[in-house]
Formats: structure tokens, sequence, C-alpha cells
């Protein structure tokens, strides 16, 4: 397993923050799990809580178009 964001990951992770949160949801709209993004598992409930926010708050979508 390729862990791609270990290096550029955030010290927080913030709601308002859509780029960097995109980069963590795969094209179809998932979460990326923590095998892939190389993050702790705090980090990864802090970036869970984020996108979910993001999403809450139309941000993000909940699932991809088309």
């Amino acid at each position: 397993m390729a862990r791609r964001f270990k290096k550029d990951a955030p010290a927080y992770f913030d709601y308002k923050d859509v780029k960097t949160l995109q980069r963590f949801v795969d094209p179809y709209g998932r979460i990326e799990p923590a095998s892939k993004t190389g993050l702790n598992a705090r980090q990864q409930r802090q970036l869970a809580v984020a996108i979910k926010r993001a999403r809450h708050l139309a941000l993000l979508p909940f699932v991809a178009a088309g």
C-alpha cells in the first residue's frame, strides 16, 4: 500500500479548506482509509470530522456526480 499523503498532512484539518480536504476523498466521494493516507488514528478522526462538516455545509458533495 502506498501512503500518499503523510508528508503533506496539515497539523489541523479545517473544514473550510476544501482544496486540502478534496485530496483525502476518492473520486466516488468516499474518505480515503488511513492505510492509504498514512495518517495516525487521531489525524484520521480529525480528517473525517472536517470532511463531514464540510459536506453538511455543502462545501463538499456527499457523493460524486454521475
